[in-house]
């Protein structure tokens, strides 16, 4: 509490109908002065109908931004592809992805779609507009024989798709000038946002 010393609540949601999940968070801000936003979620995905290596993933965003050795953003940015070459068709066997992403590509409604697809499986990850970012995990399988025997293939056998209010460190890099999309919330006010997870072919 001493580094967010921010009076709130925060409310989430989770709304199952015709097969598509929805989260969503409604957080008010108690307090006195303008809250920061930037909260996050970290949910795994697995397909059944074949491996990491089979699948494919769409990243619907225009900027990666260059991570530390601590993972965390450096300031620095370069277009996605510069990192993924085909960002809406991305083999997972080609990457070791732990990347923050932002500049999101929005369709209509105003939602941005990440999927990830393997032979007849695919999930899709809709995030609403107050979603600013988002965090993709999905470590390559350790080799055989490695330090960690627990590394196994099958336990590498997932993707994560982090909808994100904020790029991770946003309070630094927005103190230090470096960020500028940091949400606040009024005195009073309300921060509301979604995302949904559709699976299909299952």
């Amino acid at each position: 509490m001493k580094q967010f010393p921010f009076a709130h609540t925060i409310q989430m949601t989770y709304t199952l109908q015709d097969g598509v999940l929805q989260v969503a968070t409604r957080i008010e801000n108690l307090s006195t002065e303008p809250m920061p936003v930037s909260i996050g979620y970290h949910p795994y995905f697995q397909l059944t109908d074949s491996t990491h290596e089979q699948w494919t993933i769409s990243v619907a965003a225009k900027t990666n931004w260059l991570l530390a050795s601590t993972k965390v953003p450096t300031g620095e940015t370069q277009p996605i592809e510069t990192f993924l070459r085909d960002p809406k068709a991305a083999p997972l066997k080609d990457y070791d992805i732990d990347h923050v992403f932002s500049d999101l590509v929005r369709d209509a409604s105003g939602q941005a779609v990440m999927s990830v697809k393997g032979k007849a499986q695919q999930i899709d990850v809709a995030v609403g507009p107050n979603y600013r970012a988002i965090v993709v995990y999905a470590p390559k399988p350790a080799p055989p024989g490695g330090p960690n025997p627990n590394a196994t293939a099958a336990a590498r056998n997932f993707v994560c798709f982090e909808p994100m209010a904020a790029i991770t460190n946003a309070m630094n890099l927005a103190h230090k000038g470096v960020y500028k999309e940091l949400q606040t919330i009024q005195p009073g006010g309300i921060w509301e946002e979604s995302f949904l997870v559709r699976p299909r072919g299952f």
